[in-house]
């Protein structure tokens, strides 16, 4: 997207400046089904057979009443060895099924991931360009990755929990009710008690829960200016200064971890203390009825080991609150993305490339959240198959005129006609197809040289080569290890700063557009590099609506017109030798240039001295 002229870019925001759409709000545990509702056969096995897991629990506290009652009696005909034959066949079972039920569960939210990764994806994909400048790239892949891993860790292993050890708790509680249904409803008695204690901690775990998300936000945006960032932070001696920034989004990280663990903690005691309410009333009652002869030793002991069961399960199934509320959040955050405001797709579809006449008309474009328009009145026609170039003082609106003829930003007023087509009345794709654009910021892909030659294009060897010997690197491409095969490295890290600018050329020239965009190209290379810009743009003369932006202008003086802008506006137009001679603000870039070159062998000078 186009920088912002005239005044500094938003400051990288947290996720909660992502505004939601209205439509979209609804709860976020709806919104989650939507993407495990396709699981929902994978889930039900998981259930059943985390059911049937359950129902082999009270048949433990069973057996050992039996086994008190009647087989550790003299002459009983009870047969000791059936004890464990079914002590062993019931952990078998219920390994077995509690196999297929973990399992089931993991494949459901492993493809549920699969579906919000890939919706998030695309969302990312056809945002506004607007959500770039305020959204940090490693806060963005960090929604997209990790955050989805994180919500099928939390809510699965909530699930297996809440599966698990809740309908074993269920079954054990319907056992409990079986064996001695009075003393059991002594325990609902502390159901009050614990839900006011559970329902405080609850809301306490969902703040801090979401300050951490926040935090730690902020943490992925500051590693990523790390990586991004080394060389000025190297160049700038800003080692130092980067560390004590991480360091305290890092503290700041572990404030909020601890808040929440010890939010989280809370839940466990709480919880425990109500419970032993129930527990000890029932226990103290069922001692007075085997006292009395209500009950025998074997029914106490099966009871009281059945409870003992169920305060553990129960115990586990306080746990689930916090896996869920860090869900919730992390799922808050990932629903913001999702609900960012997409750029628009329709309009009509050009049936064939354009001739590339292109005309501006009184054109006004203001960036968000700034007063004053960065280009307002701009004028300019452009003739097909002509080459026009585009120069002035930074902030004069260079790089946002060729933004709004992309369509990257949209015009407050005015319009931009392409061979006489109102752009905003074009689809964004259809409009786009007809430019290639070639930029002092060169971004390459992790891939091999043909992958990003080729790119999203169908794939042709001999137009491959023929663009490569075009942009000047086909003999430096025949001499790596793979050819064309090679990888390149991260953003062609594996190559220097002219060959990644050429390769950018390469890639333009295999997309055949006809209009071409070259926005400072030649600023950063060398003299080699530079003639190899040059040479491309020479072969594209006559043939391809050329429009160069140049900050050196030795490299569009044989433009057909050169357009110089200030505060936004259309100053002058006209040839190389007819501007130097009329307009004062050209003649004084040109002077400017000239001082510059003519003070760089003095500096070399003094250099090497």
């Amino acid at each position: 997207c186009a920088p912002i002229v005239g005044g500094a870019p938003p400051p990288i925001m947290s996720p909660r400046t992502l505004e939601p759409h209205r439509s979209e709000a609804r709860p976020l545990w709806r919104r989650l089904w939507h993407y495990f509702r396709p699981q929902r056969g994978s889930l039900v096995l998981a259930v059943a057979a985390f059911v049937l897991a359950s129902l082999t629990e009270p048949l433990i506290p069973k057996l050992l009443q039996v086994a008190l009652d009647e087989g550790l009696l003299a002459g009983a005909s009870f047969a000791l060895w059936l004890v464990p034959v079914v002590l062993i066949g019931l952990f078998a079972a219920r390994g077995l099924l509690g196999f297929v039920g973990q399992y089931m569960l993991a494949r459901a939210t492993s493809r549920a991931v699969q579906g919000l990764r890939a919706d998030l994806a695309d969302r990312l994909l056809g945002a506004e360009v607007s959500l770039f400048n305020r959204l940090a790239a490693g806060v963005a892949v960090n929604k997209v990755i990790s955050d989805p891993s994180h919500i099928a860790g939390h809510l699965g292993g909530a699930l297996m929990t809440v599966l698990r050890d809740g309908t074993t708790a269920a079954a054990l509680l319907v056992y409990l009710l079986w064996l001695n249904w009075k003393l059991t409803l002594l325990a609902f008695l502390a159901l009050p008690l614990l839900m006011a204690g559970v329902r405080r901690v609850h809301a306490r775990m969902k703040k801090v829960g979401r300050d951490n998300y926040d935090a730690h936000t902020r943490l992925a945006a500051s590693a990523e200016d790390l990586v991004r960032s080394w060389r000025v932070i190297r160049t700038f001696g800003a080692v130092v200064f980067e560390r004590q920034r991480f360091q305290r989004a890092a503290a700041e990280v572990q404030r909020t971890t601890m808040k929440t663990a010890a939010a989280s903690a809370a839940m466990t005691p709480v919880s425990q203390l109500a419970a032993s309410v129930g527990v000890a009333l029932i226990v103290m009652l069922a001692m007075h009825q085997v006292r009395s002869g209500e009950a025998t030793v074997g029914s106490f002991a099966g009871y009281i080991a059945a409870l003992l069961l169920l305060v553990s399960r129960t115990r586990h199934l306080t746990d689930v609150s916090q896996p869920i509320v860090n869900a919730l959040t992390v799922a808050g955050g990932c629903f913001e993305l999702l609900d960012a405001t997409q750029e628009r797709t329709s309009g009509r579809t050009l049936a064939e490339p354009v001739r590339g006449a292109v005309r501006y008309e009184q054109v006004r474009v203001r960036y968000e959240g700034q007063d004053a328009p960065v280009i307002d009145g701009f004028d300019l026609t452009i003739e097909p198959g002509t080459m026009v170039a585009l120069v002035g003082t930074s902030g004069g609106g260079k790089s946002t005129a060729i933004a709004a003829l992309l369509g990257f930003v949209p015009c407050e007023s005015g319009r931009i006609l392409l061979d006489g087509h109102d752009i905003a009345e074009l689809s964004p794709a259809s409009l786009r197809e007809q430019f290639a654009v070639v930029s002092q910021d060169v971004l390459l892909f992790d891939a091999s040289v043909a992958d990003n030659v080729v790119y999203a294009s169908p794939r042709d060897d001999e137009r491959l080569e023929r663009c490569l010997r075009a942009a000047a690197l086909w003999d430096t491409v025949s001499a790596l290890p793979q050819g064309v095969e090679t990888p390149i490295g991260t953003n062609g890290s594996r190559l220097s700063g002219g060959q990644r600018q050429r390769m950018a050329i390469a890639r333009a020239l295999y997309k055949e557009a006809p209009i071409w965009i070259f926005d400072e190209a030649t600023s950063a290379l060398d003299g080699e590099s530079e003639r190899a810009v040059l040479a491309a743009i020479d072969a594209l003369r006559g043939r391809k609506t050329l429009i160069v932006i140049a900050h050196r202008l030795s490299t569009i003086q044989a433009a057909d017109r050169i357009h110089v802008l200030a505060g936004g506006r259309v100053l002058a137009s006209g040839t190389h030798a007819d501007l130097l001679a009329r307009e004062a603000t050209y003649g004084r870039l040109v002077a400017e240039e000239k001082a510059g070159e003519a003070a760089e062998p003095t500096a070399a000078t003094a250099a090497g001295s």
